[in-house]
């Protein structure tokens, strides 16, 4: 691929994943990018690497604009090794490189790499760097979402090269969001914040205050699209997601052995029906934790059922539990539902999931074995009344 010119003397030379499917259990259906950039200016600038398998795929990219021996710093944001891995291979190159990052970057690349020869200068906010006719600032964002986390601002351009904020796992020939449907676009940045970024939304807003005060006409993230028409799009959805705001919407997820969770579940979607609440279903049979927990971003209710199995749950569900555990929910409304033979077992294990995420179960319904028509008009009416 040619490199792609973003503004006067900045260039993307980052790399396509057209392949991955799946990010540390986050399935990437439309793949990847590992975006770095390379700012040619009195002092020539890298702002991040690749994915190690890339390694040699950037480094030619960077040679069609200039030797990289040539580079005088490379700028990490993260030391994670989808924006790291390929600093191994690229230092052999970038003899004369200096490595621009924070304190907890530089520790965590020696954890990472033999950086024998290595040189590092280590910034703060407020710190600014000099590389002739720009001065580059830079921003802490510890936990967003490592606590090496930082982003750097080019004022001269107005862009922000936001690392893992707004961003989106999506591989794609075109490389602005004004080239491609906002409407994908922004249903990927919003599964990139939900499995990713949710944990850490009260960084998020403290960030998103620190950088109000910058003149932003570009965001260049660490991965999909770069924003330069639809800022105002995306950093009101951000504003939402970090605080986490909801709209009237149930999330319905479970898994049934003999269908008789999934008659209860279609009981409580009955119920949000008759309340006008929009809703998803999902059958954890057919759908993958990360699509279901992009539903949970801004949903109201979140309701999980199982069947008691082998004095435990569905392991389908006890690994979305386990995930939602890990992401949210604090705040949210919980709903858990299921069956049972001989041993009610199944609400006492969901609902420590629930304790321990900070959601509050405001009903439950566990019916024994096979439930009678009267017994699902029943749950309909009970949540109804409740909602």
């Amino acid at each position: 691929m040619k490199v792609v010119e973003i503004a006067k003397d900045i260039y993307s030379v980052g790399v396509r994943d057209w392949n991955v499917r799946n990010f540390h259990g986050y399935l990437t259906q439309k793949g990847t990018s590992y975006n770095a950039y390379l700012i040619m200016d009195e002092k020539v600038t890298l702002i991040d690497s690749v994915k190690a398998p890339f390694s040699q795929e950037l480094l030619e990219r960077i040679s069609q604009v200039i030797e990289p021996s040539k580079i005088d710093y490379v700028i990490s944001n993260h030391v994670e090794m989808d924006h790291s891995g390929a600093m191994p291979y690229l230092m052999k190159h970038l003899t004369n490189a200096v490595i621009v990052c924070s304190a907890a970057a530089e520790k965590e690349h020696k954890m990472h790499f033999d950086t024998s020869g290595w040189k590092f200068q280590t910034v703060k906010t407020g710190d600014t760097l000099s590389i002739g006719r720009r001065s580059l600032s830079f921003l802490m964002t510890p936990m967003v979402h490592w606590p090496d986390n930082m982003v750097t601002y080019c004022p001269e351009d107005k862009i922000l090269f936001s690392n893992d904020a707004f961003g989106q796992h999506l591989a794609s020939s075109e490389l602005f969001d004004d080239e491609l449907s906002l409407e994908l676009i922004l249903a990927e940045a919003k599964k990139y914040y939900a499995n990713i970024v949710m944990p850490y939304s009260s960084q998020v807003v403290a960030t998103l205050k620190a950088a109000s005060s910058l003149d932003i006409r570009m965001i260049a993230p660490s991965h999909g699209l770069i924003w330069r028409k639809n800022l105002p799009a995306i950093l009101d959805c951000y504003t939402k997601w970090s605080q986490s705001e909801t709209v009237k919407k149930a999330v319905i997820v479970f898994d049934s052995m003999w269908g008789s969770t999934e008659k209860i579940a279609y009981a409580i979607r009955h119920a949000f029906e008759a309340k006008g609440y929009s809703y998803k279903f999902f059958d954890l049979k057919s759908n993958h934790i990360s699509d279901v927990i992009t539903d949970c971003l801004d949903a109201e209710f979140i309701c999980v059922g199982s069947p008691t199995l082998n004095k435990n749950i569905m392991p389908s569900v006890a690994a979305m539990m386990t995930y939602i555990q890990g992401l949210i929910c604090k705040g949210k409304k919980g709903i858990l539902f299921g069956s049972y033979g001989w041993a009610p077992i199944n609400m006492k294990v969901m609902q420590r999931f629930f304790d321990e995420s900070g959601i509050e179960t405001v009903a439950s319904y566990n019916l024994n074995f096979v439930p009678k028509n009267e017994d699902l008009k029943k749950i309909t009416e009970d949540l109804s009344a409740k909602l």
